[in-house]
């Protein structure tokens, strides 16, 4: 409980300045069904191949998995980091990975990302 609280407070006072790379709208990750979603229900996922603190995921990679991005003036607090991409581009992390949405998913709770990659691709969990 206290658990999803924090994560909770913590996705109102990200509200404010995240947002994915394919859409500029304001995104915030929170729980939900045991999984990171970003404001519109999206599920959010971590890839294997990213080093503790560094994408990986660039160029096509990140078109088809767009990276959570921090605006400029965000703050990391506790599990939650800020990574700069090889772009310039900051992006939030959980514990250290990076987060990402997936183009293919397609409507709130889609989970079709999950293993892709030959299990490389993970959906992001609390």
């Amino acid at each position: 409980m206290l658990k999803s609280f924090a994560v909770t407070a913590f996705a109102v006072v990200l509200a404010a300045g995240t947002a994915i790379a394919a859409e500029p709208t304001a995104m915030a990750p929170s729980a939900k069904n045991g999984m990171f979603v970003d404001a519109k229900g999206m599920t959010l996922y971590t890839f294997d191949k990213d080093t503790p603190g560094k994408s990986v995921c660039n160029g096509p990679c990140a078109t088809n998995w767009p990276p959570l991005l921090a605006a400029d003036g965000a703050k990391a607090s506790g599990s939650w980091s800020i990574v700069t991409r090889d772009d310039g581009h900051k992006q939030w992390a959980y514990k250290g990975k990076p987060l990402y949405g997936w183009t293919k998913d397609t409507k709130p709770g889609d989970t079709t990302g999950d293993g892709f990659l030959n299990g490389a691709w993970h959906v992001a969990k609390p």
